[in-house]
């Protein structure tokens, strides 16, 4: 069973910087293509970012393309996701994602979700 724990999240002024980190257990996932989304109350969830587990090809929302950054360390089993240059628009719930298959740009395609983590950035 595929397992999703997130972490990292928290408190952080405008302009600051956060790393979310996402361990992942329970399958082998060479195959699979991991990510990150993120609701904020109100707004519709939002595929933030995703990667190739196996590859390393990536995929950017276009409004943190420039700021965010993902990636993976294959023998540890996590991803992280270095997210600078931070904005109030940024605060979210942000939630680790995972799929069977390559990356897609679409939330709802990853069938596996962790718990998620708040992010709050303060203006």
């Amino acid at each position: 069973q595929v397992q999703l724990v997130e972490s990292g999240g928290g408190l952080v002024q405008a302009g600051g910087s956060l790393r979310l980190s996402c361990a992942a257990s329970g399958r082998d996932f060479s195959r699979f293509a991991m990510g990150w989304f993120r609701q904020a109350p109100g707004k519709e969830r939002d595929l933030v970012a995703a990667i190739n587990w196996s590859s390393g090809d990536t995929y950017y929302g276009e409004v943190v393309k420039g700021r965010f950054t993902i990636s993976r360390d294959n023998t540890k089993n996590t991803m992280y996701l270095q997210m600078n240059s931070l904005k109030p628009e940024d605060t979210a719930v942000y939630y680790c994602i995972a799929r069977l298959g390559p990356t897609t740009p679409i939330w709802y395609d990853y069938r596996y979700r962790g718990q998620g983590t708040q992010v709050t950035v303060s203006s």
